[in-house]
């Protein structure tokens, strides 16, 4: 570019975890461009992930269900205004972050003059981008993300860093009152059920946690996902010292729950990338998915993961995946668990537990 941008688009949307480990991408934009208005088009359910960053000049809400409905139901009139919404902003820059066709359709309407893509992309999304980086397919996802950087002569910066909006501290704190004990967030649910650790392990990894001490457990999860862990209902139906939160928070409200946690144990799911985003002490159970590509990036040690001759990547496959994560042992789980809280602990103090 012969000219500094003064307005840049991301372009991610979703999905909530991928949104959480894509601030990178902002932070080095900034770095690079400290005047310029940096605004992120995010799906509208998960703007709190980003919108109380001090780099971001700006949430772009996308209203994806809205939308969709439209386009359905031929209402072009409302999508050509949300369009237009986007289009008066006159960017100069987007990047697609995404690299669906979605995502790049909304780079290639924003009228930006320069569009940046993955050429390796799905869904021939790079057909909307003017500038195409070439990617290795075998990189992380985060290295992928900022490697589109090349495409505007930025450098990148590898911060991580979250940080909880307006109201999810005291969201997180109506759940659980800042008393300075010890608290452990459970994450046992997950979209697809071949990610997902047997649930009545979690229980069982809840009953051990309470016996070493720890003041509380929060089980977090999605709307309509209390379903999948009957087993940690019914324990908390018996013990006070379990809270069932699934459904319960906002994004910021568990956003604001984890950065206080002192440890967190879960699927391969949005919460582990919050905890890599509030470095908070970490124990992920993966199965069917590449930990050197989507796994927390720059914390694999914190990874309990069991992968044998013949197994395939397949998150969507799910006898596969319950499989590959039934291998991971209750016992396994709560000795990982136990070494990270005593971490957590000395560095707090003996009164924490």
């Amino acid at each position: 570019m012969t000219k500094p941008p003064s307005h840049i688009l991301i372009v991610r949307p979703s999905a909530l975890g991928d949104v959480c480990r894509s601030v990178p991408l902002l932070v080095s934009l900034r770095r690079a461009y400290p005047g310029a208005r940096i605004d992120w088009l995010v799906q509208d359910s998960f703007r709190e992930a980003i919108e109380a960053h001090p780099d971001l000049s700006e949430v772009v809400p996308f209203p994806r269900k809205t939308l969709g409905k439209d386009l359905a139901s031929l209402r072009w009139l409302r999508v050509r205004r949300w369009v237009g919404s986007i289009r008066r902003r006159r960017y100069d820059l987007v990047l697609d972050a995404q690299g669906l066709f979605r995502s790049g359709l909304i780079a290639w309407l924003s009228g930006a003059a320069v569009r940046i893509g993955d050429r390796r992309s799905a869904e021939c999304s790079w057909l909307f981008c003017n500038h195409r980086v070439k990617t290795p397919r075998a990189m992380h996802t985060v290295d992928r993300m900022l490697a589109l950087l090349e495409g505007a002569g930025v450098p990148p910066v590898c911060d991580m860093r979250l940080h909880v909006p307006a109201g999810g501290t005291a969201e997180a704190a109506e759940l659980v009152p800042e008393s300075g004990e010890a608290f452990v967030v459970l994450a046992p649910t997950s979209r697809w059920p071949g990610k997902q650790w047997p649930e009545e392990r979690f229980a069982g990894l809840a009953v051990r946690l309470l016996g070493m001490g720890v003041a509380r457990i929060v089980v977090v999860g999605g709307p309509g996902e209390e379903v999948q862990c009957p087993s940690l209902v019914e324990l908390a139906k018996g013990d006070g010292r379990v809270s069932i939160a699934i459904g319960r928070t906002s994004v910021g409200g568990l956003m604001g729950l984890i950065a206080r946690s002192s440890l967190v144990v879960a699927n391969d799911s949005a919460p582990v990338h919050m905890a890599v985003g509030f470095d908070r002490p970490l124990v992920a159970l993966y199965g069917p998915t590449d930990v050197s590509r989507v796994g927390p990036y720059g914390r694999s040690l914190d990874v309990l993961q069991r992968i044998m001759p013949g197994d395939r990547f397949d998150h969507k496959n799910a006898h596969l995946g319950k499989t590959m994560m039934a291998r991971i042992s209750l016992d396994e789980v709560a000795a990982a668990a136990e070494a990270r809280l005593g971490t957590e602990m000395h560095r707090l103090g003996p009164s924490s537990l």
